[in-house]
């Protein structure tokens, strides 16, 4: 019966992930780029950055941006620094970064004991547990807003022209971002997990798990229960909090979305469902948003990371170009 609770547990958030395989070196930047390393806050957590920029920008200057989600064990480092130089050097601003918890960035904290009361300064010293590798939309979405807030600071950046790049898990966060933040203007979503708290059966174990939670007749935070499960046991390190992704459906989100989509998809998909993207898809182009389906043949979900990498980067480079530089 476990077993099965995981496994419901993974479909829930949808079983889609960034490539599990060992971590690429990263490559020396161009000469025309430079990359700063950056701390940006989500509700009062730091979160690690890297921001991708043109060398050489003057005071006056003002560029489009790009924001980097990471997928299922993604971070800064990976896949999002191969892409982060190639979009810089097509004229934007770009920035990196690991969710909470995840990476470098710092975690969200539980508290062990009882909390004393705080001092004159609202401070207090107790024993935590460090919130490592959670898997839920209100958090990751809550990071996406963040990291969103930190670069229309930037400078150089153009805030009025900001966009979403997202992959796997990362590309259904980035849908559903899109449908509830006005000031993404364009996301490029690949083999994109548009999974969540929607199915009725679904919902009912989030909420009954929500119960447990906050009963305290389980963990209040999965960690020894969140263990993935089936095709996502790979990511040892990964825990998933069905109860943390009720109502956070990429689906749904899309009926809001006002912001040029595209969807990048493999043709012979294994983890997550081609038809669901499809039907979002669709949903945008009857209420007449621009938007686009294209299928890398040929590879499955990791080949995107993989034999289908420069195919993808080209069509969301050229589809960046046309819709976010306006």
């Amino acid at each position: 019966m476990k077993a099965v609770i995981l496994l419901l547990a993974a479909l829930t958030l949808t079983a889609t992930a960034q490539t599990p395989k060992g971590k690429r070196a990263r490559q020396p930047l161009p000469d025309t780029v430079e990359m700063r390393s950056v701390t940006l806050f989500s509700d009062g957590t730091r979160m690690a950055g890297d921001l991708y920029l043109p060398k050489g920008l003057k005071a006056g200057d003002k560029l489009p941006a790009i924001v980097l989600c990471a997928g299922t064990g993604g971070t800064k480092g990976g896949t999002q620094a191969r892409l982060g130089p190639i979009f810089v050097e097509k004229g934007y601003i770009v920035l990196a970064f690991d969710y909470r918890g995840w990476g470098q960035s710092e975690s969200q904290l539980m508290a062990m004991e009882q909390q004393p009361a705080p001092d004159k300064n609202n401070e207090m010293t107790l024993k935590v547990k460090a919130i490592r590798w959670p898997m839920n939309y209100t958090d990751q979405t809550a990071d996406i807003r963040a990291a969103i807030s930190f670069i229309a600071g930037e400078p150089n950046v153009d805030a009025n022209h900001i966009g979403l790049w997202g992959s796997s898990y990362g590309g259904g966060l980035v849908t559903w971002v899109a449908g509830n933040d006005p000031r993404v203007k364009c996301v490029a979503a690949q083999v994109p997990g548009m999974g969540g708290g929607r199915a009725p059966a679904a919902i009912k174990y989030g909420y009954d798990l929500a119960t447990k939670q906050a009963r305290g007749e389980i963990e209040p935070v999965p960690i020894e229960t969140g263990k993935l499960t089936g095709k996502m046991a790979v990511y040892s390190n990964m825990r998933v909090n069905p109860a943390k992704n009720i109502g956070f459906s990429a689906l749904d989100a899309a009926a809001k979305i006002n912001a040029p989509a595209l969807f990048i998809l493999a043709e012979n998909e294994e983890l997550s469902s081609n038809a669901t993207v499809e039907a979002v898809q669709k949903s945008l182009a009857d209420r007449g948003v621009p938007s686009s389906i294209h299928v890398i043949k040929g590879i499955t979900h990791y080949g995107v990371y993989a034999e289908g990498f420069d195919e993808a980067t080209r069509e969301e480079v050229e589809w960046f170009g046309k819709h976010l530089k306006k």
